[in-house]
């Protein structure tokens, strides 16, 4: 049975509809890509899968619970852990005060943050305000990992940073894929860099999902035809 489902989902926003047919699974152990080009549904569906946006249609499973039946905090007690588009680090909290905000018990603790990222242990007493933007995104990837999630949701994680700091994160990616077997969704943009770690890969048109499989079946003309500019 599949860790994450979702079926035929629908979803609006007041009265524009922002989801028609969205259909993807995820197996533990298992990294997804979710793709598509800007505003075609990407973040509304992690939206529906985090609780924070209701779906009106389809179904949507998760640990074989109804996830409509659940509120965002019980998603997240459930094994659903997000790091959002644009990191939302508290700003006004040390690292050491946001990895603690949410931990649950688990094998991910300080320590075990600490070796995935070293710099946010250097850090640990600075605001996070304080913060590069790559180390930032460090520290919102320990925050979710705090919560010792079943599934990790990596929204535009790479965004806008140094090449330098984005080959530490898609490494860091790598090592929780390999070390710890967790189901990982992943919102990214670079073709080239997902390859090395997404197994499968489910892409979105118009809210709409329009083609998915095994991510090496990905060819030129899918490509060009749902992800080109």
């Amino acid at each position: 049975m599949s860790l994450l489902k979702l079926s035929n989902i629908s979803a609006f926003y007041g009265p524009s509809q922002a989801l028609f047919d969205v259909h993807l699974s995820i197996d533990d152990g298992q990294v997804l890509a979710l793709m598509g080009r800007n505003g075609m549904g990407k973040t509304t569906t992690v939206k529906v899968i985090c609780r924070l946006l209701k779906h009106r249609g389809g179904a949507a499973m998760f640990a074989g619970q109804d996830l409509s039946r659940l509120a965002s905090f019980q998603a997240a007690r459930l094994g659903v852990g997000l790091v959002p588009e644009g990191r939302r680090c508290f700003s006004n909290l040390t690292v050491h005060e946001n990895l603690v905000a949410a931990a649950r018990p688990g094998q991910w603790d300080l320590d075990a943050v600490a070796r995935l990222f070293p710099r946010l242990d250097e850090r640990r007493d600075q605001l996070a305000a304080s913060l590069s933007g790559g180390e930032q995104q460090m520290l919102a990837i320990g925050r979710a990992l705090m919560t010792n999630p079943r599934l990790l949701i990596l929204d535009e994680a790479t965004e806008g940073l140094a090449p330098v700091v984005r080959r530490e994160i898609w490494a860091a990616i790598m090592r929780l894929k390999v070390e710890t077997g967790m189901a990982i969704l992943v919102i990214d943009k670079s073709i080239r860099e997902l390859s090395t770690v997404a197994d499968r890969a489910v892409i979105l048109e118009k809210g709409r999902s329009v083609w998915h499989g095994a991510f090496g079946d990905l060819d030129a003309a899918v490509t060009e035809k749902y992800l080109g500019v």
